[in-house]
């Protein structure tokens, strides 16, 4: 499936708002995409519409080959890993962390009823290790640290091997060693030839992990720039983005940004 996403003229109204407004936008399965724009830009939605959570108010909009509004979401979600802050809230707090991994197999936040074989615990376990979280299987998640939570959360996010890998500010809030350990760890993930298609929301350029291939800004709901980093992310178009001058540099596949 060479293409997962295709927006065509998206648009998101809310009391009157355009929070999205003719958004075009196409993603393939070996594309790593890194979503940029100041607050309010429309980041948050349109990974809510790619996560087959919300449906646009005009426009069409395909997930994994299916149209929103002609495809059972229950049944697409599942393809589909997301991690956010929001989802995290939603986990019950003493839940322990082999279970919060595990869950993703129902698509629950928290262990109820369910029956899970012994292939779903291998599976978690092997995920918790390859995250370097398999030390914490046992502990409560509200237990854990805000970088020890979200890794919880993408760990939990490719449990069942998705098709495709939604992050929603995945290094918000965390501090300079915590951020860079995660960074390392999505860096190499992005570059495993087997990870599915990957678009990860940000603030900020020293946030995008090596090994992404694409950019997507976006102020006031409408598209700045859309493409391969080097064309799309530039010190003009986040000029254009932020609405003032900024400088960008780059070195060994990283990127930092300053006022001009």
């Amino acid at each position: 499936m060479p293409n997962v996403l295709q927006f065509s003229d998206v648009t998101v109204v809310r009391d009157g708002n355009a929070i999205l407004d003719s958004v075009n936008w196409s993603v393939d399965d070996d594309q790593r995409w890194v979503i940029l724009g100041p607050n309010g830009a429309g980041k948050t939605t349109l990974l809510q519409i790619a996560s087959a959570f919300l449906h646009p108010t005009s426009g069409t909009a395909e997930v994994l080959d299916e149209r929103l509004g002609a495809v059972d979401v229950f049944e697409l979600r599942p393809m589909i890993g997301f991690a956010s802050t929001a989802m995290a809230r939603r986990v019950p707090r003493d839940e322990k962390v082999l279970n919060v991994v595990m869950t993703a197999a129902y698509s629950v936040t928290g262990r109820w009823n369910e029956e899970y074989e012994d292939i779903d615990s291998r599976r978690a376990q092997r995920v918790l290790k390859e995250w370097k979280l398999d030390h914490l299987a046992d502990r409560a998640f509200g237990t854990l640290s805000d970088g020890e939570q979200k890794r919880v959360q993408i760990a939990r996010s490719v449990m069942t091997d998705p098709e495709l890998l939604l992050l929603d500010e995945p290094a918000a809030s965390l501090d300079l060693g915590a951020r860079e350990e995660l960074l390392q760890l999505l860096s190499g993930y992005a570059q495993e030839s087997a990870s599915p298609a990957f678009v990860m929301v940000t603030h900020h350029v020293e946030e995008i992990p090596q090994g992404f291939t694409h950019a997507l800004l976006l102020r006031q709901g409408s598209v700045v720039a859309s493409g391969p980093l080097a064309e799309a992310l530039t010190s003009e178009t986040l000029t254009e983005t932020f609405g003032m001058p900024i400088t960008l540099t780059e070195s060994d596949g990283r990127y930092t940004a300053r006022a001009a």
